[in-house]
């Protein structure tokens, strides 16, 4: 295939990379953020530590009002306030939350299987596991926790001893926290915080136990309130708090709750990012434990609006839990736990800064091997990154930035099998690294870097050409250095150089590699 051939590839696989989808799935555009955007090297707000988060751009599908989040076998599920059940897939390496492979969404049904419509009915607050393959999901205003055997079912009636506690309670004010967890206890709250007034119940085998849940100092004087919880196998809770005042905004606590009381892990306070966060699941792997927050951007969203002093985002963060509980041996019957796949560290120093990378040695191996061979016999080192496909869609900057050794006869290797994201699982998301070729098994030593998703470059197998059922081969990630790809990507072109598709693409003074090096693991 020749360059301009190439580039044409490219070009459509880019202008189909989020294609026209049913509400069932979709490809979301998100856009990193930090934990403190005026010090990004800040990763800690008390016992939790930073690893990644995503705003979420609502789209045409109106990703928002996401109110509860519970995690299950590699995905987050959650309800919104219009009635709508979602399951998150996220893109993660290395501990850290990079991007979402995709969003599945449908409509919430009433007793009879319609699709729930009025506010009073459709207001879900929160989901959490029921009995094997079932799911319980609260709403306020209509004031109830339902049952569903599948989020596209029917719902049945789910009488708890949470309905006495919300017996009463204003319409806007009812069941936020909803969680259930091994034994068949349960722990539910209601969105409120009044002196000797009850906001939790716990339920176990010893019956329902009534208790009031105070906020943090830190957030009581403005009222904080209890708006979602994840418990874990020692029978810990972990509640998200959150409370609100006119012109200055949301403050977030994160408690962990046991039998011998409860302590506070983190505050998320000026000037560490927070937004109206309601949703809060737990992740329990390799020893570790995960917390993922959702916040709810009550179909406000600041992408969409015209004021910011009013409006919120659709936010999804990841936070490991420093020093946790020691977590209790897995149960002879366990299944075993999900792989950690295994990432090698690659630094490439260009004239406009450092960029890391996550070589997927494990999921993408001959890739990834192949990639890491030039790195360590110097093969990369003088090349530069001479390319920078534009595309002028939201967010920016868009399209792909594309470096390496050009063809030049005394740097490339022979060229490597093909790997397909089929094969691999991996996607042309948001920082991924993925190689230039002609034909399958061409690729030798030139590679591009996504910005934003570009999945339509990934593996079609119902395609009619060859070219898009096989895709192009993912083989890493970038997980530190966007901002300078970004700048790279950002450098002047030449509108004269270039041939065929190519043309205007190429950067005027093409960035160098000055270095490119595996980081050693460190002790």
């Amino acid at each position: 295939m020749t360059w301009s051939r190439l580039l044409l590839a490219f070009s459509l696989a880019l202008g189909l990379a989020h294609p026209a989808l049913a509400q069932e799935e979709i490809y979301p555009i998100t856009a990193a953020i930090a934990l403190d955007e005026a010090d990004p090297a800040n990763e800690a707000a008390g016992r939790l530590i930073y690893r990644g988060g995503l705003a979420i751009d609502p789209g045409e599908a109106r990703i928002g009002g996401l109110s509860g989040l519970t995690w299950l076998d590699g995905e987050l599920y959650a309800v919104a306030d219009d009635g709508r059940w979602f399951v998150i897939t996220p893109d993660e390496a290395e501990g850290r939350l990079l991007d979402l492979i995709r969003i599945r969404m449908g409509d919430l049904s009433d007793e009879r299987g319609r699709k729930l419509r009025d506010k009073e009915d459709a207001d879900a607050e929160s989901i959490a596991i029921g009995a094997p393959g079932e799911w319980l999901v609260a709403f306020e205003r209509n004031h109830r926790v339902w049952r569903y055997g599948s989020l596209e079912g029917a719902a049945a009636p789910f009488p708890t001893d949470a309905d006495d506690l919300v017996a009463g309670a204003e319409p806007n004010k009812g069941l936020e926290t909803f969680e259930t967890y091994p034994g068949g206890a349960m722990l539910a709250c209601g969105e409120w915080a009044e002196a000797g007034r009850a906001n939790c119940v716990a339920v176990s085998d010893a019956g329902p136990e009534f208790f009031e849940l105070t906020a943090p100092p830190e957030l009581a004087e403005h009222g904080g309130v209890p708006v979602d919880a994840a418990c874990v196998s020692n029978e810990t809770c972990y509640l998200l708090l959150r409370s609100f005042k006119p012109g200055y905004g949301n403050r977030i606590a994160v408690v962990e709750l046991t039998q011998q009381g409860s302590q506070t892990l983190g505050v998320l306070d000026a000037p560490l990012t927070r937004d109206n966060f309601e949703g809060l699941a737990v992740r329990e792997q390799y020893g570790k434990r995960w917390l993922y927050l959702v916040s709810d951007d009550n179909f406000r969203n600041c992408a969409y609006t015209d004021e910011p002093a009013t409006c919120q985002r659709t936010l999804l963060m990841k936070f490991e839990i420093d020093d946790p509980q020691a977590m209790p041996p897995p149960p002879p019957d366990a299944p075993e736990p999900d792989p950690q796949y295994a990432t090698v560290p690659v630094v490439l120093e260009t004239e406009l800064g450092a960029i890391t990378i996550a070589l997927e040695t494990e999921r993408a191996p001959i890739t990834a091997a192949n990639f890491l061979r030039y790195v360590e016999e110097g093969r990369f080192d003088g090349t530069v990154f001479y390319r920078a496909m534009r595309l002028e869609r939201e967010p920016q900057p868009n399209g792909l930035l594309q470096g390496g050794t050009q063809f030049d006869s005394k740097r490339i290797l022979p060229p490597i099998a093909h790997e397909p994201t089929t094969v691999t699982g991996l996607s042309h998301t948001n920082g991924a690294l993925s190689m230039a070729m002609g034909e399958p098994g061409s690729a030798t030593g030139d590679f591009s870097i996504m910005l934003q998703d570009q999945t339509g470059l990934d593996a079609q197998p119902d395609a009619a050409e060859a070219v898009w059922r096989n895709g192009y081969a993912v083989f890493g990630y970038v997980v530190d250095g966007m901002d300078v790809v970004a700048a790279i990507h950002a450098s002047p072109v030449d509108p004269d150089k270039g041939e065929g598709w190519m043309k205007g693409q190429m950067l005027a003074k093409p960035v160098k590699i000055l270095e490119a090096r595996r980081v050693k693991a460190a002790p």
